[in-house]
């Protein structure tokens, strides 16, 4: 069974690569260095990062058609082409093959258990449609819809890591893996609509920060006129869908962070008293909590504005991550639930080397 255990082990150390190049991600774009290598997958036509100004115009020149929307002029430092070109080693190289490792042992080693071969296999695909989506990005000039997409398609990447880890889990019977039946069937819906809302609100999210001048659409006044009020008024009415994209996104937090804060009470209310039922209770109140501390870190990045026009960005980079954590969070309970559901009867655990 050695085998099964390097599946587990692999995909863990996936796991934490892939949060590794999501948190590059949003470091790329909080450097605006989006476009900084405006080919793929090469560099500039280079496999390096250390392209000079000079040797930036150069390529320009030979390659009028890839000037990117900051204009001609526009030249990148070494900082922000490494921060791109980390990203794509980090996933083409390092990422990929061991996807591709992990599904060949999960194939080899899991031959009476389809549900892991099916899981590795979806996070083979993944990583493939990643790849294809990073380059559509790219070739995009990072379009904020090409971002989202490209976001999204990441998370997915890594639910299906998550899956394959719980999966294995399971089989294997850890105590801490346990799921009410009865329970988590009313729930399972919920918890579906929760995890669907709140990537919306991820998403939402990433449109303003990816658009430009949409992080400024409700002023930058300071407290209460900018936030948590947008220019001093609880609402506006909307005239421009893109340039208010900021007040439709805050709309929308606040109305999903009352139904996850309502839904979270609702969840303790009814599961007082059942021994097995502690594991959603948790995931589903850190998530929760995750989502309510992110909405005051998003007021936090609004008021940071200072007197050379700029934000603090770090806290727009801590910001997608809470964010991301909170969904992923309601996402995997989802999974958990369906795994229980499905193997609950007739289930064959791997026994412990």
């Amino acid at each position: 069974m050695k085998g099964l255990i390097k599946v587990k082990r692999i995909t863990i150390f996936l796991i934490l690569i892939t949060i590794l190049v999501i948190t590059i991600g949003g470091t790329i774009r909080i450097y605006d260095a989006g476009e900084s290598c405006p080919d793929w997958p090469t560099c500039f036509g280079t496999w390096g990062f250390d392209i000079s100004e000079s040797e930036q115009t150069e390529w320009y020149e030979q390659n009028p058609g890839e000037i990117d929307s900051r204009g001609s002029w526009h030249r990148y430092s070494t900082f922000q082409i490494f921060t791109e070109w980390i990203h794509r080693f980090l996933a083409g190289i390092i990422l990929g093959p061991l996807v591709i490792v992990n599904w060949l042992l999960a194939k080899r080693n899991f031959n009476d258990f389809k549900d892991v071969r099916f899981a590795t296999s979806v996070s083979l695909i993944l990583i493939i449609w990643q790849g294809l989506v990073g380059m559509l990005t790219v070739k995009m000039d990072n379009e904020n819809w090409s971002v989202v997409l490209h976001l999204g398609s990441a998370l997915a990447f890594m639910l299906s890591l998550i899956w394959t880890w719980m999966i294995i889990s399971r089989r294997k019977g850890a105590n801490w893996f346990s799921f009410d039946v009865r329970r988590s069937e009313k729930w399972k819906n919920k918890i579906l609509f929760m995890s669907l809302i709140t990537l919306l609100t991820l998403f939402s999210g990433t449109l303003v920060s990816t658009t430009p001048g949409a992080n400024t659409g409700c002023g930058v006044s300071g407290f209460h006129q900018s936030w948590p009020l947008c220019h001093n008024k609880f609402s506006n009415p909307i005239t421009n869908i893109i340039a208010q994209s900021q007040l439709i996104h805050r709309w929308f937090v606040a109305l999903v962070g009352i139904i996850l804060i309502r839904s979270t009470y609702s969840l303790f209310q009814e599961s007082n008293g059942i021994s097995n039922d502690g594991l959603l209770k948790r995931t589903i109140f850190a998530s929760t909590a995750i989502y309510v501390i992110n909405i005051l870190l998003g007021g936090l990045y609004i008021l940071s504005w200072t007197e050379k026009n700029l934000f603090i960005e770090i806290l727009s980079l801590i910001h997608l991550i809470l964010a991301s954590s909170s969904f992923l969070l309601i996402a995997s309970a989802y999974l958990g639930i369906l795994i229980v559901q499905k193997n609950n009867k007739n289930e064959i655990l791997i026994p412990e080397d």
